[in-house]
């Protein structure tokens, strides 16, 4: 190959084959499309990903979302205008704990499954070579598509928490009065009998403030010669409610003063993605980090990204099973979602956060739709659409269309096969030109069929290794 351009080289293996799903154990029912990626450029990876692949290791997939048993759609979160959830404030109040105080949390671990990093998605024998590359990691894997699943939806646990424990329910509830007298004195409860109706009812802490900054405003108000009648002016958003961003949440997870210290290094990794800088691109440049989370001098867990032209993609995390009660899956996808809008300061058109496959069917793969606001991108015209737009369709099919123009179609369907770029016996050539030199080549169905998968651009820019 003549020069210096970088080139993305591949082999494809096809999909007719199914595996065991790692999502519903179906032991034939998971289908999908493979290459082995030699070399990657970063432009034809964001390119793929936006095309519903995705790469584990080397190994580069997609789904056969019409005929796999649990469907899997490219997700991406849009950072600039990302506010955690009351869920995510938790996650990161938690670690805010854990820092200041040394107390670990616990009981349940908010529910990370501790699952392979390759073996749930990838053919099993590709699974081999994934493990294989990860030996010298002497800490437990978790897939990062399996970061944080709840066993509730979002809605759910904000129900579940603003329900009133027993008892708050036994103040609000009335009291039967089964002779039919209109008063009744009830007994003061014993202990474990629940709260005294005869005591005012409890009221939120955040109430309790409010009424108390107002009393405090009055009472300047009456000192500065104000009627402490009129009601004072509430007081605007911009005055005391001013949403928090992200980085406030977590720089207040991080205090001054602490029992531990956390501390967050980034380095260059091996994978088939190539390392590339450009002038208008972000300083650390685009390829594969690893993002290392150290805890008093000790390593606790390792996230693998690859920063792209216009996404930061998260791979996987792996960390130590004896911090699991922290939810590091979840802390650290807030970590790379503060780090990606640090990106695209740097580089403007790199404003996306992709998580990822969203899987709806499911129920504990859900939880990658609470990064909001978030696009699914449809699986045949390969267009995002809002999540909310999407989500009543996956409530009545597994798999679906989202995109409800009927004439609309892939912008970058293949045209012309002849033009995709094969690379044999060490040249570089269109297919045309390697049909000839085979004289009669019986591969034009496979390579028809990678050349659809991948569009027309990328089979023009990507070389197909033949044998």
């Amino acid at each position: 190959m003549a020069g210096n351009k970088s080139y993305t080289i591949v082999e494809y293996f096809g999909g007719d084959d199914g595996y065991r799903c790692g999502y519903c154990k179906n032991e034939k029912g998971n289908f999908s499309h493979g290459m082995w990626s030699h070399t990657m450029t970063v432009q034809d990876y964001q390119d793929l990903i936006d095309r519903g692949w995705r790469r584990s290791g080397k190994y580069v997939y997609k789904p056969i979302m019409n005929k796999t048993c649990c469907p899997q759609y490219t997700i991406r979160c849009h950072v600039l205008k990302f506010q955690p959830s009351k869920s995510h404030k938790k996650i990161l109040k938690k670690m805010s704990k854990f820092i200041s105080k040394g107390e670990l949390p616990t009981g349940q671990d908010d529910g990370e499954p501790m699952d392979s990093v390759c073996g749930e998605e990838g053919p099993r024998e590709l699974s081999k070579v994934c493990h294989a590359e990860m030996k010298c990691v002497a800490i437990t894997d978790i897939q990062k598509e399996v970061a944080e699943c709840p066993t509730i939806t979002e809605a759910q646990k904000e129900v579940a928490d603003a329900a009133p424990t027993g008892s708050e329910s036994s103040r609000k509830d009335p009291v039967s009065v089964p002779d039919g007298r209109t008063t009744v004195t009830a007994p003061k409860p014993g202990a474990g009998m629940g709260a005294d109706p005869s005591r005012p009812p409890c009221r939120k802490a955040k109430d309790l403030r409010k009424e108390r900054r107002l009393q405090k405003e009055q009472m300047r108000q009456h000192a500065d010669g104000v009627s402490s009648i009129v009601s004072p002016t509430p007081p605007t958003p911009t005055q005391t409610n001013q949403t928090k961003t992200l980085e406030d949440f977590i720089n207040e997870s991080l205090p001054d003063n602490f029992s531990h210290c956390l501390e967050f290094r980034r380095f260059l990794c091996d994978s088939p993605l190539e390392a590339e800088y450009s002038p208008d691109g972000p300083e650390v440049g685009y390829g594969s980090f690893h993002q290392q989370y150290w805890l008093d001098g000790r390593i606790v867990a390792v996230g693998v990204i690859d920063i792209l032209p216009t996404c930061v993609s998260s791979v996987y995390l792996y960390y130590h099973p004896e911090f699991a009660s922290l939810s590091l899956g979840s802390y650290s996808a807030l970590r790379e979602i503060a780090f990606t809008r640090q990106m695209q300061k740097q580089s403007p058109k790199l404003s996306y956060y992709y998580l990822g496959f969203y899987i709806h069917s499911c129920p504990k793969m859900r939880y990658k739709g609470q990064y909001r606001p978030s696009d699914l991108l449809c699986p045949e015209t390969y267009v995002w659409l809002p999540i909310e737009r999407c989500l009543p369709q996956l409530e009545n099919s597994r798999y679906a269309r989202f995109n409800q123009d009927p004439d609309a179609g892939d912008a970058r369907v293949l045209k012309d096969v002849n033009r995709a770029l094969v690379l044999y016996r060490r040249a570089v050539m269109p297919y045309a030109a390697y049909s000839r030199k085979r004289k009669g080549s019986s591969d034009e169905t496979e390579v028809q069929q990678y050349a659809s998968l991948v569009g027309q651009d990328c089979a023009e820019r990507i070389l197909l290794y033949r044998a």
